[in-house]
């Protein structure tokens, strides 16, 4: 090499560069190894010499002088953690100094200083937070940790907090080189070519056809459930062919400004990446920032929010601020309930896993319209009918028709017109159309599950989801400090990892099978403790001082007892997480994946059986075991089984599901929203009395994110319950409760802007991540579309009469033979279902303090209950008839066909709906095979670029290809 004037030059920088090659007469060649710059620079005139060879000769030299700058930074490097670098509110920059340099002689944006999301420099963008105290003892930890993040490439700065001193905001900026080092090795995909877009050839009759039909469209509105186009951005992304990023081919991705390619989200993911894989203490398993945040050497780390998401100025005439305003005024706003969601800008903002939780939420709230509008046609088809319905005439017009007492001594004998109102209410509910609601509800579910994943496909495409896997998990830090000793090579990394033997598996699984065991049994312990609440208080109630809630006995108990039964279900879910965690952390799962999916089983099971066990009991055992007068079954010999009222138990059904499915969404939404907001304005309250309104709009970003609530620990672990265990409540009992759906609805409705308000306004910006799906929920979702089946088949056949109804009017009524089942065939029904009863058989303890006398002047000699008993002066006294049987076996051969019926229905739409549209399928197959001829023509004509310039230059040509 020549001499430094003519030749090379060496110096030393602290400022990463982007190594460049120039074809005018002069070239700077600069190698960067993190602290070490050379720049090469040969004579202007004409040489023959290959420079690829000298760059590998200077990359060589320069990971040495890295090796050793590195090793001198180690020893003499002063405390970044030292509390003399801090003052009180003021930036403390540990960043390079070259950066500064750059800005030398150009102006610093005062408007990105002042937002609180940039460097004090105005340039470097703020990409990452991390939080801690000054007085917390793990100061070593970060000091390694923070030596590291430099050494990796990040930018640094800390600051304290201007509303307590002890607290420390360090905050990350990547510099471009990290980003395309590591977007290239997490595969992140950028867009570098726009889509072209090929219309069908459509045949003349076709376009007449369309024609016609936008000529139509002209007269009704225009859309209104679209958002404007002119408020939401260009996403550039999703019109482009997108590659996993390489630095290699730089020249074939879209590249307009290096400093908003990539963007915000994908910047963070970068960012946390980065920091999941540094070491902040000398040890093969003392690296990552989740184990320092676990153990308390950062109390928070979050990316933040894109500024305020509320602004002086109208979007619509100013445009917006950020794209956490524009998500506020487009999808968080109250004004825009009706409109679709922007998931394009969703996914943007909070990253492809959330997206897919929100489209989830968008597409079940959508295919619930359906579900609604049938469930409310079959409750007004209940409401037109009800005057015609024979069954509910008869019981009103029974005044002559008197009832055993439903309880112990204290209640009184009742005429069955007494329950007039229960009958017409029961067929609101019961009615002809019943049985095809459910059919049509089991149809619902196979066919919003199918259309799902059509849906899904559609998005993974948009979202370059399709191509993606997720990348080798790491082992979770608890499952290495147990299994540290035991070690074996990993199949796919073919390094050496923790090893946890098939025994010790084995048991630890049988153990937590054993505990959900016993926590299902204190469900049915609990349900058990209602029982007898409503034993004993129905003779209470009937015993009453206040003639409404001793008329209504039965009402006042069932209606007591699901409150009752509602605050035991809320105070147990409390028991049931703690019981999860441990249960799930003593089965030491490898990877957080696999901890996450036994933790949703296990809260999923407690939850449903907690939630729905109650309701079983009320569809399936209440009334059924009861017995009859003269002797009736007993709890422990004591306490008398509860009765059905004499107009049916589906009444309860609809009063159970109604009462626990409000009360459990209004707590739910109430917990969501008005929970962080309580918080978030305590919070606000003492900064206000403290510094005042306009110190506190003076804050800059990080701390008003801080002062933000945290995502839950299990992420959207709640959100998901939520709406499965409402989904189970949509579909497994919807043939009691056809207004379900609707109710699901109008939750949903509301649901989704609570959900959209609080991540936007309430909750600290969540780190983007990916994800193809949404899990293990979707088979959750199967799992209850197919339970569904069932309990609306045992339903329709045991809890609600129209089995016996259907058996009276072919076989015992007026049209008996005649192949009829009208209303005038029911003629008689109410009084062929009830048994007689001789009074004088009561038994010394059940006996009513009442005879009777008020209804006929004398004492009752026999009064009626609901069951198909022979008559207490037959050859066998009370017991079952011939239509007993005949119902009972209809009962059974309706569950079978009905169940056959519907699970081949659901089977034949899942063959017939294919997982993957054909159109984009077609879409697919076409681009994959027009991104392969970009890069090819790419490719070419940088090569035949390079090939003009040398003979340009008058370099060598070795007959090179092409």
């Amino acid at each position: 090499p020549e001499s430094p004037s003519t030749g090379f030059s060496t110096a030393l920088s602290q400022t990463p560069s982007i190594s460049s090659i120039s074809s005018e007469g002069r070239e700077d060649l600069q190698v960067n190894q993190l602290e070490t710059q050379i720049w090469i620079k040969p004579d202007t005139e004409k040489t023959d010499v290959d420079f690829s060879e000298i760059l590998n000769a200077i990359q060589e030299i320069a990971k040495d002088v890295n090796i050793f700058f590195d090793e001198l930074e180690g020893v003499n490097s002063p405390s970044k953690d030292d509390d003399s670098l801090l003052h009180h509110g003021n930036l403390t920059s540990t960043s390079d100094d070259a950066s500064r340099l750059e800005v030398v002689g150009e102006e610093v944006p005062d408007k990105n200083k002042a937002n609180g999301l940039y460097f004090r420099d105005g340039k470097c963008r703020i990409d990452y937070i991390l939080v801690y105290r000054k007085s917390n003892p793990q100061t070593e930890k970060r000091e390694v940790f923070e030596r590291n993040i430099r050494a990796e490439g990040l930018q640094m700065e800390k600051e304290s907090s201007l509303t307590n001193s002890d607290i420390i905001f360090v905050k990350l900026h990547a510099p471009w080189e990290v980003l395309g080092k590591y977007a290239e090795l997490m595969n992140v995909r950028m867009p570098f070519r726009r889509k072209i877009y090929y219309l069908h050839r459509r045949y003349k009759f076709m376009n007449r056809i369309e024609k016609q039909i936008s000529r139509f469209r002209g007269w009704l509105p225009r859309k209104p459930m679209k958002l404007d186009k002119e408020t939401l951005p260009d996403l550039e992304e999703n019109d482009c062919y997108t590659a996993p990023f390489s630095q290699q081919r730089i020249h074939h991705f879209i590249i307009h400004n290096k400093d908003t390619f990539f963007n915000n989200a994908t910047r963070s993911r970068i960012v946390h990446h980065i920091l999941q894989r540094v070491k902040y203490e000398e040890g093969k398993n003392k690296i990552g920032l989740n184990r320092l945040l676990s153990n308390g050497s950062y109390e928070a780390a979050f990316p933040l929010h894109e500024g305020s998401y509320r602004s002086k100025n109208s979007i619509k005439t100013h445009g917006a601020e950020n794209h956490r305003h524009l998500l506020y005024e487009c999808w968080a706003s109250w004004g825009v309930w009706y409109k679709y969601q922007p998931l394009d800008l969703v996914r943007r903002y909070f990253g492809e896993k959330i997206g897919l939780y929100f489209a989830w939420l968008g597409w079940y709230t959508g295919m619930l319209f359906p579900a609604a509008f049938i469930g409310l046609f079959v409750f007004l088809y209940g409401v037109t009918t009800l005057n015609h319905c024979q069954v509910s005439k008869e019981v009103c017009q029974a005044t002559d028709i008197i009832m055993c007492p439903i309880c112990d001594k204290y209640c009184p004998f009742m005429r069955l017109s007494d329950s007039c109102v229960y009958a017409k209410v029961t067929h609101l509910f019961d009615n002809g159309a019943t049985v095809f609601f459910a059919v049509f509800m089991a149809v619902w579910a196979t066919v919003f599950l199918e259309f799902w994943k059509r849906r899904r496909a559609v998005i993974a495409y948009d979202w370059d989801l399709i191509d993606w896997e997720e990348e080798e998990e790491e082992i979770r830090p608890q499952f290495e400090a147990k299994y540290s000793k035991k070690e074996r090579m990993n199949p796919i990394s073919g390094k050496p990892e923790p090893y946890q033997a098939f025994a010790d598996k084995c048991s630890r699984l049988i153990v937590s099978a054993s505990g959900i065991f016993f926590m299902i049994c204190v469900v049915i312990a609990a349900v058990f403790g209602i029982v007898i609440y409503r034993v004993v208080t129905v003779s209470t109630f009937a015993a009453f001082k206040w003639a409404l809630i001793r008329n209504n006995s039965q009402v006042a108990t069932t209606g007591t007892a699901v409150c009752i039964n509602f605050c035991i279900i809320m105070l147990l879910n409390v028991l049931y997480e703690k019981v999860a965690l441990f249960l799930t952390n003593l089965e030491q799962p490898r990877t957080e994946s696999e901890w996450e999916n036994s933790f949703t089983l296990k809260m999923f099971l407690f939850q449903f059986v907690n939630l729905n066990s109650s309701t079983f009991y009320i569809a399936f055992f209440l009334g059924r075991f009861t017995g009859h007068p003269g002797a009736y079954l007993r709890l422990i010999n004591r306490w008398r089984l509860e009765e059905c009222h004499p107009s049916g138990c589906l009444i309860d059904l609809c009063m159970q599901m109604g009462i626990i499915m409000v009360l459990k969404q209004t707590w739910n939404n109430f917990m969501e929203l008005g929970y962080p907001l309580i918080q978030n304005w305590w919070t606000r309250r003492k900064l206000r009395q403290e510094y005042g309104t306009q110190r506190k709009t003076s804050f800059p970003q990080w701390e008003k994110d801080y002062n933000l609530q945290p995502m839950n620990a299990y992420g959207l672990f709640d959100e998901y319950l939520e709406m499965i265990l409402q989904f189970g409540f949509t579909t497994i009992f919807v043939a009691a409760f056809p207004l379900a759906p609707l109710l699901a609805l109008l939750n949903n409705i509301i649901e989704i802007r609570l959900d959209a308000y609080k991540f936007v306004t309430q909750w600290r910006r969540p780190l983007a991540s990916r994800a193809k799906d949404i899990g293990i929920w979707y088979g959750i979702l199967e799992g209850i579309g197919i339970l569904s089946v069932i309990t609306n088949a045992f339903v329709i056949a045991v809890t609600s009469d129209f089995i016996p109804r259907l058996v009276y009017a072919y076989k015992y009524g007026p049209c008996a033979g005649q192949g009829e089942a009208g209303q005038k065939c029911m003629v008689g029904y109410v009084n062929a279902s009830l048994s007689v009863f001789l009074v004088s058989d009561f038994e010394n303890r059940s006996e009513p303090t009442s005879n009777g006398s008020e209804f006929s002047g004398s004492p009752l000699k026999y009064c009626r209950y609901r069951d198909y008993r022979d008559p207490p002066h037959s050859p066998v006294p009370y017991g079952y008839t011939l239509q007993f049987w005949h119902v009972l076996a209809a009962r059974l051969a309706f569950i079978i066909v009905f169940e056959h019926l519907v699970f081949c229905i659901k089977h034949l739409i899942s063959y017939l709906i294919p997982d993957l549209p054909k159109d984009l399928r077609d879409r697919m197959r076409r681009e994959k095979y027009l991104i392969q001829e970009m890069m090819y023509e790419a490719e070419l004509e940088r090569l035949q670029k390079e090939r003009k310039e040398r003979k340009k230059n008058g370099k060598s040509y070795h007959n090179e290809w092409p």
